[in-house]
């Protein structure tokens, strides 16, 4: 297993970052959250998980051990692969999952794409048991959903535009531009909103 990746990161992209380790370009498959984390040329450690397939070798990569964690324990529920697994932890953090899990809240869980009400109510019934309680307190994680300040969506999508080398005025640009798009839906998907705001960005070379 592949515990951690450590070293400058090479090339930013909309679902990958490369680190190079030893002189070799490691693609690491991340959230839109990690991704905004990161900046080309500077040093970086991720948490990750090896994903074998018959046809591929995929690691993924999570900001620290709980996340990498709550992504493994998520795959043991059935139907649940690895990609799902990265979704769910791309619209909600590993504290917001257990939450979800354990106030059976079926909302949150369709949220995620992919997910509708059935999935929901399954995969409450199997995860119960496996995620375990919020780290934080629930009072705690109630006053962060209301906390006041920029969507989530619109923090995490400039700061992902900001990681992959566009100037901070042309994030805020492509962010106003999708934001019609993000305001469509409850639960803004920062990813497909990031590939949006790359085409408008690209339009307007």
């Amino acid at each position: 297993m592949i515990a951690f990746v450590s070293g400058p990161v090479a090339a930013l992209a909309p679902t990958t970052a490369v680190l190079e380790v030893g002189g070799i370009g490691m693609a690491v498959q991340c959230t839109p959250g990690t991704l905004a984390t990161l900046r080309i040329g500077q040093e970086a450690k991720l948490a990750t998980s090896l994903v074998v397939r018959e046809d591929s070798l995929t690691l993924y990569g999570f900001v620290d051990d709980d996340e990498r964690q709550v992504f493994e324990l998520l795959q043991t529920a059935s139907g649940v692969g690895p990609r799902l697994a990265q979704a769910m932890l791309a619209v909600h953090s590993p504290d917001a999952l257990r939450l979800a899990v354990s106030t059976a809240d079926e909302k949150a869980l369709t949220a995620v794409p992919g997910i509708g009400k059935k999935g929901a109510q399954k995969l409450l019934l199997e995860l119960k048991d496996r995620l375990g309680s919020p780290l934080g307190t629930g009072a705690h994680l109630a006053a962060q959903r209301s906390a006041p300040g920029p969507a989530p969506w619109s923090e995490q999508l400039h700061a992902a535009l900001v990681g992959l080398g566009y100037a901070p005025r042309d994030a805020e640009d492509a962010v106003t531009a999708v934001t019609p798009q993000a305001e469509a839906t409850a639960e803004p998907n920062v990813g497909a909103l990031l590939k949006a705001a790359l085409q408008t960005l690209n339009r307007a070379r």
